[in-house]
């Protein structure tokens, strides 16, 4: 059990409790320890049987301690198994429902003993909510409205969520005798922004006959986080997850692995346009192999690479699955040289605890220069974001000097002097000009007023990026996935400006933002717009998030020199002043 699943069992007592209507001391107890080993850099599984160590956490005190030992030593913490059993499990699907905090859902449960979508919604639909107190016909309507978002939405999960079960699942696989190669595939490995489900293939010796099959699938069937046994067949094991998220494991003998990777690994649209072409050429291709038409021979399957060199193929990246003319361009051998994570020289969107990281200006350069990066910049927040408390002029100019001294101490690496800073409603940037000049680096955001009209939200961002001093938009949609829809404006006309301004746009990695999309960033490249790979980093464990940026880069087909922080350092920095 990894430290985020340890929080999420603690965040959901929190919320249970204030359900329940505890005492507000003790929900917060449970919350703190959620955020204290959320943010732990070391496993508290390593460190369960040392409890001097565990109490050393701040947050972790002897009760929370006692509750961690008992999740360790019986798999749950009574607590949250006895409100999960009081509740049941689908009052938790209500807390996914935006708008609809633990207060409101104990008022409802109170009026009705109501405690799943289905049932809420009706009851809104019957305007009972409207005259519980506190609420009325407007609060209503926005609840069905968010209901109507989170059904929308509904089963599909963040990249890093997905990823996390992936590994668990992997390592368990591992443990078995016989499995040699457990990847997973589907749109986890396609690295799409969210994943509905998960797909493994798994092969090996424990893969080839029925009776091995059988032992394998009894030995996938006892996973311990398994909740739900949806079907099991032959080679197939389905099952469900504690988040809901279904898991199919199929075992496959190794002449068929490298078919069904390409097969399972999709999309659908891929695979459609492959087998056509696979029957133009005289072949058949399916999950089993890519088999002689006439004869049903199979000539290629163990490998994915052998498939599509029979195909006359250059191997495509499975990022790039999506039948938006790769296949043409593999055929005539132009796929581009897609960048990685090894391209990045530095990560420079992140936050300290001048602001609300959780980090130092040192501790996240000392960080970041053990992941190999030359550079960083840290862009703390402008004062508009007031519950994060931002930095106004004079704050922000004295934090430059910590920065600037700061690189000038720690060699082997350096700290670029950044801000970001807010986008006010209006277009105009939250610090003077004076004071941007003296950044290297000004990322420019929008974290206010995001209903506004499309005309006025286009007029606002193309205001901050012809401010000089701007070195490129942070987060530029504005998009929470699976909770905040993207603010609407010209794309294309921000687009062009930023082009002429020599303005980049971000690609914040955060896998709850993923921002710009895969679509957004093809657009930018048609543009010429140069892009930036960035973390958003508010403590030094956000910094390995990087990687899902990269796979959003790669399925728009970016190269290393799409991307400016690819760049030496006095390249980058010259970039940041327009000098691309």
């Amino acid at each position: 059990m990894d430290n985020k699943a340890i929080a999420g069992i603690l965040y959901e007592t929190a919320d249970m409790l204030e359900i329940d209507g505890q005492d507000s001391f003790r929900i917060r107890s449970y919350r703190n320890a959620a955020q204290a080993i959320e943010n732990h850099p070391q496993p508290i599984k390593d460190i369960i049987g040392e409890p001097k160590k565990v109490l050393e956490i701040p947050g972790i005190g002897k009760g929370m301690l006692i509750n961690l030992q008992e999740l360790f030593k019986q798999g749950c913490v009574t607590v949250h198994a006895e409100l999960l059993k009081k509740y049941h499990p689908s009052m938790l699907q209500l807390l996914r429902i935006q708008g609809l905090g633990p207060k409101t859902i104990a008022l409802i449960w109170s009026a009705y003993e109501v405690c799943d979508v289905d049932a809420v919604e009706k009851l809104a639909r019957e305007g009972k909510i409207r005259i519980l107190p506190r609420m009325g016909e407007k609060h209503e309507q926005k609840l069905l409205k968010a209901i109507e978002d989170y059904r929308r939405i509904g089963g599909r999960f963040l990249l890093d969520a997905a990823e996390a079960e992936a590994a668990k699942l992997t390592d368990y696989l591992a443990k078995f005798t016989g499995f040699e190669k457990i990847t997973p595939a589907g749109s986890l490995r396609r690295g799409r922004e969210t994943v509905g489900d998960l797909d493994f293939l798994v092969t090996g010796k424990a893969c080839c006959t029925d009776a091995d099959r059988e032992k394998a699938g009894e030995y996938v069937a006892q996973y311990p986080p398994l909740m739900d046994m949806i079907s099991r067949g032959d080679n197939k094991v389905s099952f469900r997850l504690r988040s809901a998220m279904q898991v199919d494991v199929r075992l496959l003998p190794p002449e068929s692995f490298g078919a069904a990777m390409q097969y399972f690994t999709g999309s659908k649209a891929h695979n459609v346009a492959l087998r056509q072409r696979a029957l133009k050429m005289g072949y058949t291709l399916n999950e089993y192999s890519l088999a002689d038409l006439k004869t049903e021979k199979p000539v290629a399957g163990k490998t994915e690479e052998e498939i599509y060199a029979k195909l006359k193929l250059d191997f495509i990246a499975p990022e790039l699955r999506e039948n938006l003319g790769e296949i043409d361009a593999a055929a005539q051998h132009t796929l581009p040289p897609l960048i990685a994570q090894a391209d990045l020289q530095g990560d420079v969107h992140m936050h300290t605890v001048e602001t609300d990281g959780r980090n130092t200006i040192e501790e996240m350069a000392e960080a970041a220069k053990a992941r190999g990066y030359n550079y960083i910049a840290i862009t703390d927040h402008s004062k508009n974001l007031a519950f994060a408390n931002g930095l106004d002029d004079k704050r922000a100019l004295a934090h430059i000097q910590r920065i600037r001294s700061a690189s000038d101490q720690i060699e082997g690496i350096t700290i670029f002097a950044g801000i970001e800073v807010d986008i006010l409603a209006d277009g105009d940037l939250d610090l003077s000009d004076s004071v941007l000049a003296e950044m290297d680096i000004v990322i420019a955001s929008v974290h206010s007023v995001f209903n506004q009209e499309p005309a006025k939200m286009t007029d606002r961002l193309l205001k901050a990026i012809a401010n000089p001093n701007v070195s490129l938009i942070g987060h530029p949609t504005g998009r929470i996935q699976l909770r905040r829809d993207a603010y609407h404006y010209d794309i294309n006309a921000v687009l062009t400006a930023a082009a002429q301004n020599k303005v980049a746009m971000e690609l914040n990695s955060y896998p709850d933002r993923l921002d710009l999309n895969d679509v957004h960033l093809r657009q930018a490249k048609q543009h010429g717009v140069k892009i930036v790979i960035n973390t958003d980093s508010h403590h030094t464990s956000h910094l390995e998030k990087i990687r899902f940026g990269v796979l959003q880069a790669r399925r728009a087909w970016l190269t290393k020199g799409d991307v400016l922080n690819t760049l030496p350092e006095q390249k980058f920095a010259g970039a940041m002043k327009h000098a691309w």
